[in-house]
């Protein structure tokens, strides 16, 4: 009996056992289901690691860079399908240059790469700096930028007037073509007739040519005739006829000896009577001259 009595409580102790290592296995996989362990290892990760993995993502980005193919200076014009596929290019817009070239036909410019390939702005922002023209091209590309700067800085020039009878010696320096002493010229010979009153008579003008007139008449008119004190043919003396800019003193001594001859002109068109009269010089002469 007394046998039986130890074999029930070594059986009872060993049944809480049991029971309480069951307790301990539902207590851990509680914990293991319902607890975040990675939010932890994410903390426990030391700076070492995160040094290594960015070793790692450096590597990594050498060799995609080095796989990518180094461009050096080139002629757009004679890229090739693969050399094209290297810059990025689609095959249309490879298609389009070759065709362009089949034409015998080159490209000068970078816009006018676009123009014809129509490749984007941010590739050719990426390719057109290794664009490498020849030397001529560079040079006529070069010489076009300096004339359009002239241009513009003629364009800027300051005029005191637009009325070629105003105009002052610094405004006829300021066109293209005329230097200090052309524009001394042209003002004396203005001051001479008093003012031009025909476009024409500034072809009269000593050194002056076709090509200087135009490029003076872009920026300069005659806006008001001059004011001309005529003189009375009738009573004037011979020295005063003679200071007529068109009239030399062969002319002045034939309408003085058709004055005798009439005794007095009734109107200033009568001088068109006088024997070998300068019928090309007639409204300019008249400029100066009145029959009263």
């Amino acid at each position: 009996m007394k046998n039986l009595k130890s074999h029930f409580w070594y059986t009872k102790s060993q049944r809480n056992g049991i029971l309480f290592l069951l307790l301990c296995i539902i207590t851990f996989q509680t914990i293991y289901f319902f607890v975040n362990f990675s939010e932890q290892n994410e903390i426990e990760k030391t700076s070492e690691l995160l040094a290594f993995e960015a070793e790692i993502d450096s590597l990594k980005k050498r060799k995609v860079e080095k796989r990518k193919p180094k461009l050096y200076p080139f002629n757009p014009n004679f890229i090739s399908d693969f050399k094209g596929y290297q810059l990025g290019m689609s095959t249309k817009e490879i298609d389009k240059l070759q065709a362009f070239r089949s034409q015998e036909k080159f490209v000068n410019t970078i816009k006018q790469f676009q123009q014809v390939t129509g490749v984007s702005d941010s590739l050719l922002n990426q390719i057109a700096p290794f664009f490498k023209f020849p030397d001529w091209v560079t040079k006529k590309q070069n010489l076009k930028a300096v004339k359009k700067v002239v241009k513009k800085s003629e364009k800027e020039k300051i005029l005191t007037t637009d009325d070629i009878n105003l105009a002052t010696f610094k405004d006829f320096v300021g066109i293209k073509g005329i230097n200090a002493k052309l524009s001394n010229t042209i003002i004396k010979y203005r001051s001479k007739l008093k003012g031009f009153s025909y476009d024409y008579q500034l072809n009269e003008v000593w050194g002056i040519n076709e090509n200087i007139t135009k490029q003076l008449f872009k920026v300069l008119r005659i806006k008001q005739k001059p004011k001309i004190v005529k003189t009375n043919l009738n009573i004037a003396s011979f020295k005063e006829v003679l200071k007529n800019p068109y009239i030399d003193y062969e002319l002045c001594k034939k309408i003085f000896n058709y004055r005798d001859e009439v005794a007095e002109l009734q109107d200033i068109s009568e001088l068109r009577n006088i024997k070998d009269f300068p019928e090309n010089k007639y409204d300019r002469i008249v400029l100066y001259l009145k029959a009263e």
